[in-house]
């Protein structure tokens, strides 16, 4: 079965998932995740893609940005994809494939998820038991985002614009969010929404996107439409 296309919307943001193959290591020093994150922010600005957040993990890399053209994010994702793999194969003295198969990515609802979208990722080492707070972490945007720490790769979306007039204000409304925790729910929907690569967002924005793109944008619940006449009939023959 032929895989569908991937939902791209030009100017509606992304979570992008890529794992390391076999959940393998793909960082393993210091120069690794820097020449990552430089070659990242230069594929970034050739295919006009707007990096909002970001956590690099042992094995595996979270992104949320916004496409400014309907190949960026596919482009973007090749150009590093093929900059890193060359340099870590050379420095590791291996060859072969490095990442797990195709990225993984999720067109977001910007107005219910993205705020919570940028927790969730850089709150990623924090759910890992490596650090206890995400200002402790030094590979994700979080110092940037809370803390004004100067990160070239990152532009600040309108969502988080929001959260104030000046940059305090924002950093420090931004800190205030991460006093409480990410819903158990919201979790695994963010979870599943990526991993199976469908919209996340609420029902109004889905009908939207459906709209727009002319394709499902979620998984049909299973067992039919529990309100039509003819699956109330058979559900009573089945009982019977």
């Amino acid at each position: 079965m032929a895989r569908l296309p991937r939902f791209v919307l030009p100017g509606q943001p992304q979570h992008v998932i890529q794992r390391g193959n076999n959940r393998e290591a793909v960082f393993g020093t210091v120069a690794d995740y820097r020449f990552y994150l430089e070659k990242l922010q230069a594929a970034a600005e050739k295919h006009r893609c707007e990096i909002h957040a970001y956590v690099l993990m042992t094995n595996h890399v979270h992104l949320l940005l916004t496409p400014h053209k309907e190949d960026g994010i596919g482009k973007l994702m090749q150009t590093l994809g093929r900059y890193y793999v060359q340099y870590y194969n050379h420095c590791y003295q291996r060859t072969g494939t490095l990442w797990e198969g195709r990225y993984k990515a999720t067109l977001i609802d910007t107005e219910c998820y993205l705020l919570t979208c940028m927790r969730y990722i850089e709150l990623n080492p924090v759910r890992a038991g490596m650090v206890g707070h995400p200002s402790e972490y030094p590979w994700s945007s979080y110092r940037h985002t809370a803390l004004g720490q100067a990160d070239e790769l990152l532009s600040a979306h309108d969502e988080y614009r929001r959260l104030g007039k000046t940059d305090a204000e924002r950093q420090a409304a931004y800190r205030q969010l991460f006093r409480g925790r990410i819903a158990q729910s919201t979790l695994e929907q963010i979870r599943h929404a990526t991993n199976k690569a469908w919209v996340l967002g609420d029902e109004r924005f889905k009908r939207r996107i459906e709209r727009q793109l002319q394709r499902p944008v979620a998984p049909k619940a299973r067992g039919g439409d529990r309100k039509s006449e003819n699956y109330r009939h058979h559900a009573k023959i089945n009982r019977v």
